[in-house]
Parts: structure tokens; C-alpha cells; sequence
């Protein structure tokens, strides 16, 4: 979610912003422009894999939906969604768009560590570039979106591979917050791949996801 414009200021907080607080100021900092910084349309992978395995008045949960491009999406698609960030900032700006969309989603201000994943309660899961999460914060979120999940739940996740440093046109320039097909596939043991794909595509998702990029799609069912 961090442009490589900053990346010697990422590789501080991303390392180091280990708590809410910090969390909290580090995406404020990022947030607070009129803009909305990742645009206002939701991720084409997202709308892509919704056409195919959600529908409408299913519950979906949307983590870190920042300033709501998904999570208003999928409300207009007619789901009950939820969804969380630890922005303040960000939120207030998702809360808004949704008003301006005419849709209603319950979000909360939560990092994933604090968020109350209750069990067995959505029908998907929405994971579009969080990768603010270094390894162990990741394998927590993977587990956590499967204790989540109603049985047969879907979990949607798009994310920046390796070779998106040669790139740059977007995402961490930490090496262990990007993703590798294997370690997609050892988080997701417990579910059902459904779609996988490393791919390169030009993206346009606001100034700071915007150029070629090395993206990975995933869609697995618990």
C-alpha cells in the first residue's frame, strides 16, 4: 500500500511500527490529502473474482479497507460489508464515500491484531494490498480470515510480488512484506485454491498504485 517514493522512510516504519499508535500515525501521514491516494475505483482482480464467487446480502469483510474503494464496491454490489483501518483519517473518508454512494458499511477503527475476527461469520474475506504486514503479522491474518470465514467462505487476496522492486511503481520496498506463489500456497493450506496467478498488468488504482506492476491474485475457499 506504500509508493517506493518513500521507500527510505518505509523501510523505518514498516520495520518499526509495531503497535497501534504508531500504525495509526504512520497512515495518517499518508491519508490525509483531499485525494484519495489509492483512487476511488475498487481493484480489478476484486471485481474480476466478485462476478464469479460472491453475491448479493452476503456478509464480507474488508481488512484495512482504507478509504473505502472496496468495500463501497461490494456494498453497491448489494453485500453487507464490514470493514476496518487503523487510519482514523482514512475512515472518515470511506465513511463519507459511502454516504456520497449512497450505501451503508460498518467499519471500525482496528489494526488486524485488535480486530474481533469472529468465527464463522463472513461469507468472504477481502485482502487487496495489505501488505503492511511483515511475515508473522501475515501468517496471523491468513489464519485469522480462515477462523472468520463461514465454511465455504471465499478469501479474495491481490498483492505485489518480488519482482515488483525492479518495478517500482508501487507497494513496499521491503522484500519480506511482497509475496511468492509458495508462500501464498503454505498460508493457505487450509483452504481450497480456487485461483492462483503471478501476472504482470498496468495499473491505475490513484497515484500511488498507478504503471506496470508485478501483482499475484489469489481466490480460496475454506
Amino acid at each position: 500500500m506504500i509508493s517506493l517514493a518513500d521507500s527510505k522512510n518505509n523501510q523505518v516504519h514498516q520495520s518499526e511500527y509495531l503497535n497501534f499508535d504508531d500504525a495509526k500515525e504512520f497512515w495518517n501521514k499518508r491519508f490525509d490529502k483531499e485525494e484519495f491516494i489509492f483512487g476511488k475505483e475498487p481493484n480489478e482482480y476484486l471485481v474480476l473474482q466478485a462476478k464469479t464467487y460472491l453475491k448479493p446480502n452476503q456478509k464480507v469483510l474488508c481488512i484495512a479497507d482504507g478509504e473505502g474503494r472496496n468495500g463501497v464496491w461490494l456494498a453497491k454490489q448489494g453485500m453487507q460489508v464490514v470493514g476496518f483501518d487503523v487510519s482514523d483519517i482514512a475512515l472518515q473518508k470511506a465513511k463519507q464515500f459511502a454516504t456520497d454512494n449512497q450505501v451503508e458499511i460498518a467499519y471500525s477503527l482496528s489494526d488486524t491484531d485488535c480486530f474481533d475476527w469472529q468465527e464463522n461469520t463472513y461469507d468472504a474475506v477481502i485482502g487487496i494490498f495489505i501488505q503492511f504486514a511483515e511475515p508473522q503479522m501475515r501468517a496471523r491474518i491468513f489464519k485469522q480470515a480462515h477462523k472468520a470465514l463461514k465454511p465455504g467462505g471465499i478469501l479474495i487476496l491481490q498483492g505485489y510480488t518480488l519482482k515488483q522492486l525492479e518495478y517500482k511503481t508501487g507497494g513496499p520496498s521491503l522484500k519480506d512484506h511482497l509475496y511468492t506463489e509458495n508462500i501464498i500456497r503454505d498460508h493457505v493450506k487450509e483452504f481450497q485454491i480456487l485461483d492462483l496467478r503471478c501476472y504482470e498488468k498496468e495499473l491505475n488504482e490513484g497515484a500511488r498504485h498507478a504503471g506496470i506492476s508485478a501483482l499475484l491474485g489469489l481466490v480460496a475457499r475454506k
